[in-house]
């Protein structure tokens, strides 16, 4: 593996799952594959899980781990060919992603869209050319349409953790105060839908992802209908892909609490990739309590990380 960016990158799905459940069991059974070997973990918008995760992940491998804010500590980076670099930039990208491949053997790079061109955001600008040119294996740590860690973490845990064969997912929209990308619902649903699950999506009407994501989903507009017996429910809002970038108001209703849990899906595990707004995204009473997998979902993002370096540590 030298480029980590979807699920369309992984030859073998329930094997790559596999993988990081055994890596859980023994973490540092690997350690000689990452010896005198740099990762670097290039940041331009905030993180939390997927920084300290893949972070411990490098380590647990026996890599040198580089973590660089470039949005913060390094040059405003000038993304276009061909012009004459007199404004606000400093140093191309063509520069920047060349030296760092110098000094790295895998470079994991996370970029959010701006939500106001969906040309320029699905086209992926910034980590394709990040991929083309620092010349080493590349990990999405997030990127404008997919967050293939979050979608391989949540994978693990749904594995881990399912009570039959073939488990009912729902991936169900959720209210915030502003607009979100689509890149964790989009690559979430990519996910499931390879995955041996039931899987449906449900979200207000205008609310609708590409589908290029969503083929082979089950997709309603009743929520309650949607989670009906179902074993996960993973909760998440995002904007509107068209009108690109829009939210409409309204649709508080659709805050997931325990008394719809407990008429329609009584046996649900609830999931989010986290940071969630608190009795605004999902209520605190299933946050606070035994329905909610959100901890231990995020601590798979450690297993999910390290399972995809390791596999890039071996074809190095």
């Amino acid at each position: 593996m030298k480029l980590f960016s979807s699920v369309n990158d992984v030859k073998d799905v329930p094997a790559l799952v596999a993988e990081a459940l055994q890596l859980k069991q023994n973490p540092y059974a690997h350690q000689h594959l990452g010896k005198n070997k740099t990762l670097s973990l290039v940041f331009l918008n905030p993180s939390l899980r997927t920084r300290m995760s893949t972070q411990k992940a490098g380590a647990n491998l026996g890599m040198n781990v580089i973590v660089l804010n470039i949005d913060k500590e390094g040059w405003a980076l000038e993304l276009r060919d061909n012009v004459i670099m007199n404004g606000t930039t400093v140093e191309h990208i063509r520069e920047a992603a060349g030296v760092m491949g110098e000094y790295s053997d895998i470079i994991g790079v996370r970029s959010f869209p701006g939500l106001k061109d969906r040309e320029e955001d699905y086209s992926e600008t910034i980590f394709n050319k990040f991929v083309e040119f620092c010349k080493v294996p590349v990990v999405s740590l997030e990127s404008a349409t997919r967050h293939p860690l979050q979608s391989l973490a949540d994978l693990i845990t749904i594995e881990e953790l399912k009570t039959k064969a073939r488990p009912k997912v729902v991936l169900t929209w959720a209210p915030h105060i502003k607009a979100l990308p689509q890149a964790v619902p989009n690559s979430f649903a990519e996910w499931m839908c390879k995955a041996d699950v039931d899987f449906t999506i449900a979200h207000p009407a205008g609310y609708e992802l590409s589908t290029d994501f969503t083929n082979g989903a089950t997709i309603t507009h009743n929520q309650d209908e949607a989670i009906k017996d179902a074993d996960f429910i993973y909760v998440k809002n995002w904007s509107a892909y068209e009108p690109y970038g829009a939210v409409t108001g309204g649709n508080e209703d659709w805050m997931l609490t325990n008394a719809k849990l407990d008429a329609v899906a009584p046996d649900a595990k609830v999931m989010h990739c986290l940071p969630v707004r608190r009795d605004l995204e999902l209520s605190s009473e299933i946050l606070d309590g035994p329905k909610s997998i959100v901890i231990h979902e995020a601590g798979n993002r450690v297993w999910a990380a390290q399972a995809v370096l390791k596999q890039m540590l071996e074809t190095l």
